[in-house]
């Protein structure tokens, strides 16, 4: 692996900081203020793998299981996830999302993307072209 030179480590560390201020901004365009930013990022990871298991989601939200059986339950309780039997192994359940969570979270991207819009409208056209091409690159450090 080769190491970094002095720009690109100027450049991590402008990039870390400028998507933590834009993440937290971006967390404060929510639908619903009830959900924290754990139970909001359970119920997208639902929506893209559709169905999971409580083991499978802590694994993917790098919480421990305990921690994720709460989570689960507490979505349960506010009617936006439900439990159903494994078609597989009758001892454990998989977890998916209510239709009542998908209208939320539509709500939500819809909400946060129109306020991101809204700020790009502020970029000159080059600006706005340079996000469409780091958009991949930074949707692939996201996934790795």
């Amino acid at each position: 692996m080769t190491e970094l030179s002095e720009d690109d480590r100027a450049a991590v560390n402008s990039l870390r900081s400028a998507v933590m201020r834009l993440s937290r901004r971006l967390r404060h365009q929510r639908v619903d203020e009830s959900l924290s930013a754990t139970e909001m990022s359970v119920l997208a990871t639902l929506t893209r793998c559709g169905t999971a298991t409580p083991g499978e989601l802590a694994r993917k939200e790098h919480v421990q299981p305990p921690s994720m059986t709460r989570i689960v339950a507490m979505l349960e309780a506010k009617g936006l996830v439900r439990r159903d039997p494994h078609p597989d192994d009758r001892r454990q359940v998989v977890v998916r999302q209510t239709e009542q969570a998908e209208a939320m979270l539509v709500e939500s991207r819809r909400k946060r993307n129109a306020w991101l819009a809204q700020l790009t409208e502020r970029l000159t056209d080059e600006e706005r072209a340079v996000l469409r091409e780091a958009a991949p690159v930074l949707e692939k450090l996201a996934q790795l």
